[in-house]
């Protein structure tokens, strides 16, 4: 189930956002840094770190939504106020890969 936050982010869950990926509704980006992909990652998740986020150069398609996501919230949450900032719609994945694995959902290592 998707909520708004305060400053009107919509915020996915991981349960959530497998199912949208599944049926390829989304565009999902992982904004950790290129280690912590490297380590593990959410399976079709693309990288695109923080560190240099410009929202001007996500790889948008017009079809799916972009959802961010990265290791607890925190800048996932970031880079969907940096984009909703910029004009451009985004979402990200409340609780990132840690609430992801902990509901036993799928990564690569």
């Amino acid at each position: 189930m998707n909520r708004v936050t305060t400053d009107g982010v919509i915020e996915y869950g991981p349960q959530d956002v497998q199912s949208l990926l599944h049926d390829g509704r989304i565009l999902l980006i992982d904004v950790r840094e290129p280690d912590e992909y490297g380590n593990e990652r959410i399976p079709g998740a693309l990288l695109y770190p923080l560190s240099t986020f410009d929202a001007a150069f996500l790889p948008v398609d017009g079809q799916r939504a972009v959802v961010f996501h990265c290791a607890a919230g925190g800048r996932s949450l970031t880079a969907a106020r940096l984009c909703k900032a910029s004009g451009q719609p985004a979402a990200h994945m409340a609780g990132g890969i840690a609430a992801w694995k902990a509901l036993g959902l799928p990564t690569v290592s």
